[in-house]
């Protein structure tokens, strides 16, 4: 696995993201085949959410880790504190029913969902400031934020602010446009790429296609190694197939020449 050395931290560069995690309470055990296929093949760093599956998500989590026995001091987890709780004592509340449900006392990434209109932010961090000066969170970052907003959000945060989790692939690049991308790498902020492969329904153009072929690769591993050879992007693409979430996690392996992202780019 290859890792983006960041303020000290050395975090994965690809992560397994959860957003359908749990979802059909029916199907908890292929979820949690899904989440022991991933950790065998060596995943560290989960990123999940309060919204996802209204919490069940996180209880998954915290039960695959249980019941394997995964220390808890390997992994990189993230969560996310959704738009209705960016009140000051909202936060507060909500991380604390994170940790219960993850069964962990602190976690390494808090990130803000979603803007929400109306929000004040300056009470927002404060709470989330607070989190990381008690030790419950590790380190900050928002999540579909804008430039305007991220701007904002550096100000407000008083440890240097990890990331802004952004959906951004191939066919998406909305946040390239925006200039939140480049921003990010200019000041030493992650843009962290969800959706990367659009949902399952990534457009595999005559490029894409002809690339992963010279290689041997599939072309969802060619886009998720074109997006984690970019400075400070890494991503958390979703899978709750065993075979996928291999494949993914050997794409951050893959290594593209100047050609092959030009070609792809």
């Amino acid at each position: 696995m290859r890792y983006e050395n960041i303020g000290g931290l050395q975090i994965p560069r690809l992560g397994l993201g959860t957003w359908r995690l749990g979802n059909d309470r029916r199907a908890d055990s292929r979820s949690l085949a899904a989440l022991r296929a991933a950790f065998e093949a060596g995943y560290s760093h989960l990123d999940t959410a309060e919204m996802y599956a209204d919490g069940h998500a996180e209880e998954l989590i915290g039960q695959a880790i249980r019941g394997l026995g995964v220390r808890r001091e390997s992994l990189f987890i993230t969560s996310k504190v959704q738009p209705s709780h960016l009140r000051y004592d909202d936060v507060l509340r909500s991380c604390a029913a994170s940790l219960k449900r993850l069964g962990t006392d602190y976690l390494d990434l808090y990130l803000i969902h979603w803007p929400s209109p109306g929000m004040k932010l300056p009470d927002t961090f404060r709470a989330l400031n607070e989190l990381v000066k008690d030790g419950r969170v590790k380190h900050l970052g928002v999540s579909n934020f804008d430039l305007r907003l991220l701007k904002q959000s550096i100000e407000l945060c008083e440890t240097p602010l990890l990331t802004n989790q952004v959906p951004y692939s191939l066919s998406d690049r909305r946040y390239a446009a925006n200039g939140v991308l480049d921003y990010c790498q200019r000041h030493d902020i992650l843009l962290t790429a969800y959706s990367p492969l659009d949902e399952g329904r990534l457009n595999i153009s005559p490029a894409l296609r002809s690339a992963a072929e010279a290689r041997g690769a599939t072309p969802y591993q060619m886009a998720l190694a074109w997006l984690v050879a970019q400075p400070r992007v890494i991503t958390i693409p979703m899978s709750l197939d065993p075979g996928h979430i291999r494949e993914n996690l050997a794409a951050a392996d893959m290594i593209l020449s100047d050609q092959e992202m030009k070609k792809l780019s």
